[in-house]
């Protein structure tokens, strides 16, 4: 759907309404295609927060404490980006 900047000034809710349910604006100026307005799609909860929600995790809300991830060879990852950074 083409609109006019002037109209998507005068009518900016309804348009961002419409873009949010699907609709690829096109914004014009001088009859010219100067720009193009698509919605950003709800982001689906991540696999942590499904985790959370079940009740298989929890979190409250500070920095995770203990958490020791070692690879094959007995060094920690968190060693590993310490000494990764020098």
């Amino acid at each position: 759907m083409q609109v006019s900047i002037r109209e998507l000034k005068a009518r900016l809710s309804h348009y961002l309404a419409q873009a949010r349910a699907g609709a690829t604006l096109e914004i014009t100026a001088h009859r010219r295609v100067a720009a193009r307005v698509t919605g950003v799609p709800e982001a689906a909860p991540s696999a942590l927060a499904n985790l959370i929600a079940r009740g298989a995790a929890q979190w409250a809300g500070g920095k995770p404490q203990g958490a020791h991830i070692a690879l094959s060879g007995g060094t920690s990852v968190s060693r590993m980006v310490i000494e990764d950074r020098g």
